[in-house]
């Protein structure tokens, strides 16, 4: 069990060493040192907590995967959800709102942590629509599946599950969620939350068009390279998703990107090793009803998400409603092995 761990723990060891580093760098005290390995202690821990459901969602694409692939995600994809997301994504949205190019955002983000976080911060609601319209499509693409037959929760599940006859309800779905917010927020709001939201959408559709035309056939065979292909971008696009609102709620912990790069950067790496236990192990073999589980979790993230727009609601809870749903669907499968 330890070994699917030796690689997180080295880069959590490296990735306190290094927060340390930054606190006494900024603050010159031992008090701030400490301080700073702390935070990005607790924002590992809390991106693990809040990101178990993205793990078995990861799990249930990467096994369909070449072990080739499967190999890019740990290395490419790790890479890309540190410093892509952790740490790039948070410049890209200061670059674009304050009409920065990446190396402004980036010395402002040194110099000004304030000012930063203000940015970032004031485009919570647009972020937060992107992702939970990209997010509740995955889930509602899961559940409105005529094909799927392992119901958890049946009284919700079954009715779902017919409803997906109808072409693109999940879009209609979210479209009229996003319809409803706009007119719970500011006027002034209520537009760019649509347009994000429509965003989110569109990249949705974007990555499952590539997916369909990664996946044709050649010569009447299924090239199962290019569909592992389009299953990475589609998981690279998904952990972004998940990432979204745990890069924006780490500034109410700390103000320095860099502090939470680190410390997202460590819950990350748990999340591919949780990942990776799952596939080579059969954890969802062993356990029947865990995916359909970590998929009410991915509704429940974006329903929050959505919610985040009018009201805030704190990571902690977003974490144990995930994990509620987890834990709950780990004991189903138990007790319906049992009989």
């Amino acid at each position: 069990m330890l070994k699917y761990f030796i690689s997180s723990i080295v880069v959590t060891v490296i990735g306190l060493l290094l927060a340390t580093g930054v606190g006494f760098y900024y603050t010159q005290t031992l008090a701030g040192a400490l301080s700073a390995f702390f935070v990005a202690a607790i924002l590992g821990v809390l991106e693990v907590s809040i990101s178990f459901d993205n793990a078995v969602v990861n799990a249930v694409v990467l096994k369909e995967m070449t072990p080739k692939w499967q190999h890019r995600f740990i290395t490419w994809g790790m890479f890309i959800a540190v410093f892509g997301m952790r740490l790039i994504f948070p410049l890209l949205i200061v670059g674009v709102v304050a009409k920065l190019n990446p190396w402004q955002a980036l010395v402002m983000a040194a110099l000004n942590p304030e000012e930063y976080a203000r940015i970032m911060l004031s485009v919570h609601h647009e972020v937060a629509a992107f992702g939970g319209s990209f997010l509740m499509l995955v889930a509602l693409k899961y559940f409105f599946n005529v094909e799927k037959n392992i119901h958890w929760i049946q009284v919700i599940e079954r009715p779902l599950a017919r409803m997906g006859r109808l072409e693109a309800i999940e879009v209609g779905v979210v479209i009229a969620i996003l319809y409803v917010l706009s007119h719970y927020v500011h006027a002034e709001e209520a537009l760019p939350l649509m347009y994000a939201g429509l965003a989110g959408i569109m990249t949705f559709l974007g990555v499952e068009a590539i997916g369909t035309f990664l996946q044709v056939p050649e010569s009447g065979k299924h090239d199962v390279h290019r569909a592992s292909a389009s299953m990475f971008i589609y998981l690279e696009v998904l952990d972004a998703s998940f990432s979204f609102d745990g890069v924006i709620g780490a500034f109410a912990i700390t103000n320095n990107l860099f502090i939470i790069a680190i410390g997202l950067g460590i819950g990350a790496m748990f999340v591919r090793s949780l990942t990776i236990l799952m596939v080579e192990k059969n954890t969802l073999e062993a356990f029947k009803y865990l995916e359909n589980g970590a998929f009410f979790a991915v509704a429940s993230l974006a329903i929050i998400m959505f919610i985040n727009t009018v009201y805030e609601i704190p990571e902690i809870i977003t974490g144990l409603i995930g994990a509620t749903f987890i834990g709950f669907s780990i004991y189903s499968s138990r007790k319906k092995e049992s009989f």
